[in-house]
């Protein structure tokens, strides 16, 4: 696995990366090709707690989590286990389909084990609309209109399906394909 620590309002020491590399390293045999693996770590450091956030990436999929905790190193634990939960949780998705090809390939399915319960996921509800060409001020004008979280929209300025979200920490988020919509 590669690995990217970084400190945000803290120093990353010795032991901090030490302890993410060894806790994260585990999880090496969850995947197919360990080393194609990229896991960004981010630490920060508040007042009265610590965050930390943990992404795991390869050419197929990402797994993320984020844990506040006033200690860091249980924050890192806590992560640790969000992360094989998402595992636990695509595993059993992808057995339902009986289709272990595309995302799941890069998964050693063998190696997660079992929640003593887990609940399906349902889609309560279905939308479909056409993407209006508008700009990310226009999205955000219309994002608030509506009282949404998060607005779909294509771009104006460069052709690309765009989510815009608000931020938790205050702010908006941009989220876009890479591909450019071809009509």
């Amino acid at each position: 696995m590669k690995y990217q620590i970084i400190g945000k309002n803290i120093q990353v020491t010795e032991g901090i990366s030490s302890a993410i590399k060894r806790k994260v390293s585990k999880m090496d045999k969850y995947f197919e090709n360990p080393d194609q693996v990229e896991c960004r770590a981010v630490v920060r450091s508040y007042k009265n707690e610590a965050k930390v956030e943990i992404t795991l990436r390869n050419n197929d999929i990402i797994f993320r989590a984020e844990v506040k905790d006033p200690d860091l190193y249980a924050a890192i634990d806590f992560a640790i286990d969000k992360l094989e939960g998402q595992m636990r949780k695509l595993k059993t998705k992808l057995e339902r389909r009986h289709n272990k090809n595309g995302i799941g390939r890069s998964i050693i399915y063998s190696e997660i084990e079992e929640p003593f319960n887990v609940s399906e996921d349902e889609i309560v509800k279905t939308k479909s609309y056409n993407l209006k060409p508008i700009t990310m001020e226009e999205a955000i004008i219309e994002m608030e209109a509506i009282g949404h979280d998060f607005y779909v929209y294509l771009d104006t300025d460069d052709e690309k399906i765009s989510v815009l979200y608000k931020r938790k920490e205050g702010g908006y988020g941009l989220i876009q394909a890479e591909n450019k919509v071809v009509l």
